[in-house]
């Protein structure tokens, strides 16, 4: 197999199952829930001299390639940050190219997931987008449902405030006595009540701040910030965010020893 820069993937045969060292033999932990901020793809199309939907399609491609990936390698739950509340103050021509992109898009997702048994989900509002769109994104969600060896979440117009703001009203209508309130009721009116908080966050294109994104779930991620533009991050480069991520001490506010 083809050693990358910083990692070697060997094949365990017997498990069935990738596994990922360094070149000097450290066995690497792969995170078992993974999150992405997808950044940069209308930088890359400037920087390319492309229209900007064209880097958009660039962003697809390279999502294609890093989906595969995790899933052969064994992360278990991938989200993406595909189009949040705040994208809606773009111009319409470039929504429009977007929404274009999504559903020619979405069908090569379906497809991916069917060859890997990925089970597709989507957070945010979906029914905001296009009734075309909208009811692809319904399509691909109960047509993979009972597939397990992943899930992966779009987030489609998704905002974390957004999304807080829904569980709050969802408890405020239910029954629930507010003194009694916990932290796992908020997290189970969440749109992620069914995922896995983020062992990982990556940003990519050198921004280093969240954008709205999974608030509530990443108080104790690690994150991950680079300055490669989405459409140019490749297996190399996610592979040196996992080796970082090795190279943390999740402590969880306590002490070492």
């Amino acid at each position: 197999m083809e050693k990358l820069q910083n990692i070697k993937v060997i094949e365990n045969a017997e498990e069935k199952v990738f596994e990922l060292y360094t070149l000097d033999n450290k066995k690497l932990t792969v995170p078992e829930s993974v999150a992405i901020i997808l950044d940069g793809n209308g930088r890359y199309a400037k920087k390319k001299n492309l229209p900007t939907s064209l880097g958009h399609k660039a962003g697809c491609e390279t999502l294609e390639v890093i989906l595969e990936e995790a899933v052969k390698i064994g992360v278990k739950f991938l989200t993406v940050y595909a189009f949040s509340t705040e994208n809606w103050k773009r111009s319409d021509e470039e929504i429009n190219s977007l929404f274009d992109l999504f559903y020619i898009y979405l069908d090569k997702v379906y497809k991916k997931a069917i060859d890997n048994n990925v089970k597709i989900n989507f957070i945010g509002d979906i029914y905001r987008f296009p009734e075309k769109i909208y009811h692809e994104c319904e399509r691909l969600m109960n047509d993979t449902k009972k597939f397990n060896r992943m899930c992966f979440s779009i987030a489609f117009n998704y905002g974390s405030r957004d999304e807080i703001l829904r569980a709050v009203k969802k408890i405020c209508k239910s029954n629930l006595d507010i003194d009694k309130l916990t932290i796992e009721d908020i997290s189970s009116n969440l749109d992620t009540y069914n995922l896995k908080d983020p062992d990982l966050l990556i940003r990519t294109s050198g921004e280093c701040r969240i954008s709205n994104f999974l608030l509530w779930q990443i108080a104790y991620s690690e994150l991950y910030f680079t300055d490669v533009l989405w459409p140019e991050f490749s297996i190399d480069e996610f592979y040196k965010s996992i080796i970082e991520y090795n190279n943390r001490e999740r402590r969880y506010g306590g002490r070492l020893n």
